[in-house]
């Protein structure tokens, strides 16, 4: 018994298929004959990990803002005194509390300095005492709690319970002490912040170390003779750089406003020198007296970069989980 099939339809070339035909639109692959079969579509080369969370930080309309206020907050800082030429060193009481005018566009502070100059080099040392500090202390928190956690045993639990034992303690308390005892200095608040911000930091890496510790490459890495040293700095550290990455942008917040607050309570650095919460304490003590311009540069300043901080963070911190989702 012999079927009579409908034969095969020979699919059609792009430019021979009709344009009201319902396969018009769809893209087309070739087969392995050389042919071209219409309706398929073509197979995308896959994105790769850091390509999806950038994309996704790009999509944050709030984290890309925060980029670029910090990058003007830098230029400002740095490339501000180069055109903006003043003397920050000589104090001239016959211009002192100045309003706001001609020659003085932010007016001038209680020791004749320019507003809008001392906001540049006060902001030099604010962001380099914060970003220097949340460095230091992301780079030991994060060798902390790798180690307690790739090791762990008795190491990992006198490791954390020492943490534990100094985040009992207020960080500001902590810090007021330990700058009470030393003269302050720039490097010496970088220290100070820096060794007390670290704790935090160390607690999400120990976490990240303790579920990466018992993944193939690790375990290979081990069962080939690789050192625990080797296991830290080639394997533990890096895979955990996405958390590192979003705590360190939180840190630099942290750092800014610890500083802030060192300055405020007459803990920050010594004359001629100051910083913006130096600039805020020598603000407040006019605020009765209607020097307004003494008080909302700078209080002004700290909240734009600390906000501009937080937006980065936020942004990362969704970059970072879709990467994860996506493994």
């Amino acid at each position: 018994m012999t079927l009579n099939l409908p034969p095969e339809p020979v699919p059609l070339p792009p430019e021979q298929v009709p344009a009201d035909s319902p396969l018009t639109g769809l893209a087309t692959i070739e087969g392995p004959e050389g042919a071209i079969a219409p309706g398929m579509l073509p197979a995308g080369k896959p994105r790769s990990a850091f390509r999806r969370s950038l994309d996704v930080f790009l999509e944050n309309k709030l984290a890309v803002t925060g980029v670029a206020i910090f990058v003007a907050m830098i230029l400002f800082c740095w490339a501000g005194p180069l055109v903006y030429h003043t003397d920050q060193i000589h104090v001239n009481l016959g211009n002192a509390n100045m309003p706001p005018g001609a020659g003085h566009p932010l007016g001038t502070d209680s020791n004749g300095y320019d507003i809008l100059g001392r906001l540049m080099t006060a902001g030099q040392i604010s962001l380099t005492v914060g970003l220097a500090a949340a460095a230091l202390a992301t780079i030991v928190g994060v060798l902390w709690g790798a180690v307690a956690g790739y090791f762990g045993g008795v190491l990992d639990s006198v490791m954390m319970r020492i943490v534990d034992a100094l985040l009992s303690i207020p960080t500001l308390f902590l810090a007021l002490v330990v700058v009470a005892i030393v003269s302050p200095t720039t490097q010496i608040l970088i220290l100070v912040i820096a060794l007390t911000s670290w704790l935090t930091t160390s607690r999400l890496v120990r976490g990240e170390a303790l579920s990466l510790r018992v993944r193939e490459y690790v375990q290979a890495m081990k069962v080939m003779g690789g050192s625990g040293a080797r296991a830290v700095g080639r394997h533990i550290a890096p895979n955990a750089i996405g958390t590192i990455m979003v705590n360190a942008t939180f840190q630099v917040a942290d750092a800014i406003a610890l500083v802030v607050a060192l300055s405020y309570l007459g803990l920050g650095v010594p004359p001629p020198q100051q910083d913006w919460g130096g600039m805020l304490s020598n603000g407040v003590q006019y605020v009765y007296d209607g020097y307004w311009w003494q008080i909302f540069p700078a209080g002004l300043c700290i909240i734009i970069v600390i906000t501009a901080a937080i937006f980065i963070g936020e942004g990362l911190r969704d970059a970072v989980e879709v990467r994860l989702q996506r493994r």
